[in-house]
């Protein structure tokens, strides 16, 4: 049963991986009224690097393998390239910039440092536990 139990929910985990992946891919490239009501320079910068935290935290939950890691921030930082690259030549109300890139690639990276020091404190725990 608890088998059953960890595949579901390793399912579900993907399910939600791939929903943010899409959510932060629409959100890039669709037309939004732009609203801030406090003056904040560079606000922005600190959506992207939230979003592509989500992207990465989500997909290392998902596809929890200490040799894939590498593999998935590649990916995320990746992703957050091609969105740039799309929002320059596909659209023409929203602008690719290389500040967002470096913006999504630290959020995938502090994604991944985040996930690293919990895994690392959760093995450590299980550790205890069975000896």
């Amino acid at each position: 049963m608890q088998w059953l139990m960890k595949v579901l929910l390793k399912a579900k985990l993907t399910i939600i991986a791939i929903a943010v992946s899409i959510g932060i891919l629409c959100l890039s490239l669709i037309k939004i009224a732009i609203y801030n009501p406090i003056d904040t320079p560079h606000l922005d910068k600190l959506q992207h690097g939230f979003a592509y935290f989500v992207l990465s935290v989500c997909w290392l939950f998902a596809l929890q393998k200490k040799q894939r890691k590498y593999v998935i921030v590649l990916c995320c930082i990746l992703f957050g390239i091609v969105v740039e690259i799309l929002q320059y030549t596909i659209t023409s109300y929203r602008t690719g910039d290389y500040l967002d890139v470096l913006a999504n690639s630290f959020g995938v990276l502090l994604g991944a440092f985040i996930f690293s020091q919990v895994s690392k404190k959760n093995r450590l725990k299980n550790e205890k536990t069975s000896n």
